[in-house]
């Protein structure tokens, strides 16, 4: 069976920047279900899935729009550090979740505390770089009518 829309799929992967180190990856741990054609995974990967087998074992780069995206200027902004009161460990680095202006929860990273004012940053954390995925495809099989209905692979193949 090849990869094509509705088809529940499961691979490991390691992500790599171009400075070669590997960010993230699966491999040594579960293989990652996904159900394509549905926009579950980064786009580019998505694409260069389409077609491919049980056993592939490919590499794929993307630029920032086929990955993470670009950075966008608007998802970094100041927030009041008073916010952050019932977190006394609020550093530099420090991932959490905040509601945006337009009442959305967003997970954004704390990139300067300066006296009262706390700069964070929306973007995804790889947003702006070009990566590579070294990719193994595990399993393939067609997705249920459940799946299909809720966009996404309830199970591991």
């Amino acid at each position: 069976m090849q990869i094509t829309d509705n088809a529940v799929v499961c691979f490991h992967y390691a992500l790599i920047n171009d400075q070669g180190e590997v960010l993230d990856g699966s491999k040594g741990g579960d293989a990652i279900p996904y159900l394509h054609g549905y926009h579950n995974i980064v786009p580019g990967l998505e694409k260069a899935m389409a077609g491919r087998s049980v056993n592939d074992h490919f590499r794929v780069s993307l630029t920032p729009l086929e990955a993470y995206g670009e950075i966008d200027e608007e998802k970094i902004y100041d927030v009041e550090r008073a916010l952050f009161a019932d977190m006394p460990e609020l550093a530099v680095g420090l991932m959490c979740h905040m509601t945006n202006e337009s009442g959305e929860d967003e997970v954004v990273s704390v990139i300067e505390i300066e006296d009262d004012v706390v700069t964070v940053d929306a973007n995804h954390p790889y947003a702006g770089e070009s990566l590579t995925f070294d990719v193994e495809i595990v399993s393939i099989r067609e997705a249920t009518a459940q799946e299909i209905q809720a966009g996404q692979a309830a199970n591991p193949v």
